[in-house]
């Protein structure tokens, strides 16, 4: 059955496999099937021996997927890789195809840019961007630049220095903007697809409050809009967006948390509803997902409520390509668990279907 069938959908899952890195002890990428009726996930493939996938990208236009290799140090030099597999779209297996490095250690977030002529990625580790090209059989070409992030911010054991967390094109693939949790700064760059370059815009960052840790961002449907999940500070910031100066501009900061919740907790991912009508993000400590209502003449938010995950640790969650299930990955809890979206409200109701996959912490729709 094909990735692209009507009744069924190929996700692949991004882990940590080292037991020494949050626990991990994954054997690489998973591959399951969702059926697109009831949100029923099964397994159904392992790629076994993919040292720390744990961020994951599709290619828009090929069957191939890229993960990134958050390591310290791979085949033989310092610094973490990305790797390229080519897809079977009728199976879902994956083949590796080649790795090359990500010019930076721990990288943490991959994604490929809308003409397909290059992945870029973000490394934690050393807080530093990368961009590298695809070759035409999609595998990946020697990086033709970096940059490494300077700095640090208030918080002295997570903000010691910078931290590039998530790097992504913005919709009309003029600029990438790379949030850094180290310097409490939404970076952007210009994506000069010419000669694969990434030069600054101007101005070529945007302040998130100090202490807050940016750590991933959604773009409103509209291109109006940024959303940008703060890890330690457990806030949403929403900026307006100019796609034309790739300049940021904050308009609200909210809570991610009730408040009456005084436990440790830390967000993770944010999607924004293809409707552009909800904003959804995640908690760790709170094992939640956050709801929010967009108000589409400014872009504020307002809060609509919260879902258990019914598991631990939701790393990263998911909207399938209908637009019907948000799936969260439960990184502790070695879950993934199935919501059905309400469409008029945003609000989640549980399936009652929950997949085993261990420490799951990536999740990506097959698109072809």
């Amino acid at each position: 059955m094909s990735a692209n069938s009507a009744d069924s959908r190929f996700i692949y899952v991004g882990t940590f496999t080292g037991v020494d890195f949050h626990g991990g002890g994954a054997e690489g990428i998973y591959v399951c099937r969702m059926d697109m009726t009831s949100g029923a996930v099964e397994l159904v493939h392992t790629v076994p021996d993919v040292p720390n996938p744990s961020y994951l990208a599709l290619h828009p236009k090929l069957p191939i997927l890229y993960a990134v290799n958050a390591v310290p140090e791979i085949d033989g030099h310092d610094g973490g890789a990305a790797s390229a597999f080519a897809v079977d779209p009728a199976t879902g297996g994956l083949t590796f195809l080649n790795r090359q490095s990500s010019c930076g250690s721990g990288p943490c977030h991959v994604s490929v840019e809308q003409s397909c002529r290059y992945v870029i990625t973000a490394n934690y580790s050393s807080g530093s961007v990368a961009i590298l090209p695809i070759e035409e059989d999609g595998s990946l070409g020697p990086a033709t630049d970096w940059v490494q992030h300077v700095g640090s911010s208030v918080n002295p054991d997570r903000q010691e220095g910078p931290h590039g967390h998530s790097f992504t094109p913005d919709l009309a693939n003029n600029y990438a903007l790379a949030c850094d949790l180290g310097l409490d700064q939404v970076l952007v760059y210009r994506l000069d697809l010419e000669n694969g370059k990434l030069p600054p815009a101007d101005p070529p960052f945007a302040t998130v409050a100090p202490g807050a840790g940016p750590r991933h961002l959604a773009f409103h449907p509209s291109g109006r809009f940024v959303y940008v999940i703060n890890e330690i500070g457990n806030t949403m910031t929403a900026f307006a967006y100019d796609q034309e100066r790739g300049a940021l501009s904050e308009i609200q900061t909210i809570p991610t948390l009730p408040p009456d919740f005084t436990d440790t907790s830390h967000t993770a991912d944010v999607h924004v509803h293809p409707n552009g009508r909800f904003v959804f993000g995640s908690n760790r400590g709170h094992d939640s997902i956050v709801i929010y209502a967009v108000n589409e003449a400014d872009g504020t938010l307002s809060l609509v409520g919260y879902q258990s995950t019914l598991g631990e640790v939701p790393r990263n969650f998911v909207i399938d390509p209908t637009s019907t299930f948000l799936l969260a990955a439960n990184q502790d809890t070695d879950t993934i668990v199935t919501f059905r979206i309400d469409a008029e409200t945003g609000m989640l109701t549980p399936t009652g279907h929950v997949a085993s996959v261990p420490t799951p912490v990536c999740l990506k729709f097959a698109t072809l």
